[in-house]
């Protein structure tokens, strides 16, 4: 249903361009992560890192063979703003091509963190997709777009920020 919302969203939005003539941007924003996440917004990224931070065990769904890539915010906002100030109006992914399985992920943010926290596997539900890559080729070529921040900066950052909202809390 999440799809066909987002397929429906689009042809709508085409649909004003042609008949109105209205100016319009269509973003496919894949996975992304940084500063001021919501701990337990039930996305991967904050809750790996939560879990690390409190020594709990890292809950991967299924095996953790499904891929993942991970777009840090400040190169979203770029894309978009990008995109916003173009003259393009078909769909374009903004997100970060370098894709890692979950368990990976788990494994990179045990080890970055320091926790001794371990990896808990659970039964995978079934509209989980197994692939999440964007290609992000029309952004590269269209807006001169691509991501410019590394995985291990940005997710330095972001742990450091649930580091210190976690101890802000404690008080």
């Amino acid at each position: 249903m999440y799809d066909e919302a987002k397929r429906f969203a689009e042809a709508m939005t085409m649909a004003y361009h042609r008949y109105h003539k209205v100016d319009t941007k269509i973003v496919r924003i894949f996975n992304t992560y940084g500063p001021r996440m919501r701990l337990r917004d039930g996305r991967v990224v904050p809750a790996f890192i939560g879990q690390a931070l409190n020594g709990q065990p890292l809950t991967i769904f299924g095996d953790g063979s499904q891929t993942r890539s991970f777009c840090y915010v400040s190169d979203l906002i770029d894309g978009i703003f990008k995109l916003a100030t173009s003259s393009f109006h078909e769909p374009v992914n903004i997100g970060n091509p370098r894709e890692m399985t979950i368990k990976q992920f788990a494994e990179e943010i045990i080890r970055i963190t320091g926790t001794k926290s371990g990896i808990e596997f659970r039964p995978l539900p079934v509209d989980d997709p197994k692939v999440r890559q964007p290609d992000i080729s029309r952004a590269k070529k269209i807006l001169g777009w691509e991501p410019r921040v590394s995985f291990e900066e940005g997710i330095k950052t972001t742990i450091e920020y649930f580091r210190k909202s976690l101890k802000g809390s404690e008080k």
